[in-house]
């Protein structure tokens, strides 16, 4: 038994690498009734039609998130919502800023306004580990939805509609990952372009961040940040991994990125608890209705998760072979 089965599911940016990873899990393992698609591009759907053999289980909707009319026609009927849609890229978001904050913020915004009105009963949002402690536009739009995805249970609850937050590091294996760029490069002989040589980040596998999506809609109350206990891993290593004889060349940090990323700030550490091996929980800052903190382990004070402080880490042996069951 699965909490999906006879249920239907939206995914916002549904087109996308996780989009169809998550597709395929719950048509392979769940009685899902009905799975809807809604994304801004038809290519991008028209392929994915051909992927799955136009199931009779997926709805496709033409649509963008910053048009609530639009959401709110697609969420007729559905029960729970994965909020993946986003405008991610670092340096784009440093130079079109108001773009990051339209799709980002005001179309999270209608996201969690639509979801209420259509009678939705879950919604799981995903974020990022650059919303921590952002630096970059793109993160500071991610903090501010991940904020008012939270802070929406403050009036949805009387409405039955429960939102909560994922947030996770790079996906291996996705459309906006390095390793395929890495790939290519490799492929063509070209050297590795770094933009420094101490750079870490955090690393989840795509089947890896689906199953933890799809578990915290078994798990959340609403209100709470979820966050994976995973390994961190160099760039330089992944770049060692997918080619160990290509030259490696330092290019310099890009607009509006980090050294290292976080998923859970210091200042976010007291109201943190690790409530199991893999999982940590965020308590929300204002609970204005009755969350039941869970047991297990506060996490230490002022000691922020961050991927160069982390204890579990990835070498480059590790990355191959992960690499190598990819291909």
């Amino acid at each position: 038994m699965s909490i999906f089965d006879s249920k239907s599911i939206l995914i916002t940016g549904g087109s996308g690498s996780l989009g169809k990873a998550l597709v395929r899990q719950l048509l392979d393992n769940t009685g899902v009734r009905r799975i809807a698609i809604y994304s801004r591009d038809e290519l991008k759907q028209f392929h994915m039609r051909s992927e799955f053999k136009d199931n009779s289980r997926l709805r496709w909707f033409i649509g963008d998130i910053r048009d609530k009319d639009r959401l709110v026609r697609a969420m007729h009927g559905v029960d729970y919502v994965v909020h993946a849609a986003a405008l991610k890229q670092v340096d784009t978001g440093e130079y079109n800023p108001m773009e990051f904050i339209k799709t980002n913020v005001l179309g999270s915004q209608n996201v969690i306004e639509a979801s209420i009105d259509a009678g939705v009963s879950k919604v799981v949002a995903l974020s990022t580990d650059k919303a921590s402690s952002p630096i970059n536009l793109y993160g500071a739009t991610k903090l501010t939805a991940d904020k008012l995805f939270v802070a929406a249970n403050n009036y949805s609850q009387s409405y039955g509609t429960s939102f909560c937050v994922v947030r996770y590091g790079n996906v291996m294996g996705s459309r906006g990952s390095v390793i395929p760029f890495f790939q290519n490069l490799a492929s063509q002989g070209k050297p590795m372009p770094i933009t420094d040589l101490r750079m870490t980040r955090f690393w989840i596998s795509i089947d890896d961040a689906v199953k933890f999506v799809l578990d915290s809609f078994e798990i959340m109350q609403g209100g709470e940040l979820y966050v994976p206990r995973i390994p961190s891993m160099k760039i330089v290593d992944l770049a060692t991994a997918i080619s160990p004889n290509s030259e490696i060349v330092e290019i310099g940090i890009r607009p509006g990125e980090k050294l290292h990323e976080e998923m859970i700030s210091a200042e976010d550490s007291r109201r943190t608890i690790q409530v199991s091996k893999n999982r940590f929980l965020v308590l929300p800052v204002v609970a204005e209705w009755n969350f039941n903190i869970p047991e297990g382990e506060v996490m230490k004070e002022r000691t922020a998760y961050a991927s160069d402080t982390n204890e579990l880490w990835l070498g480059s042996s590790d990355m191959a072979e992960f690499i190598e069951r990819m291909n």
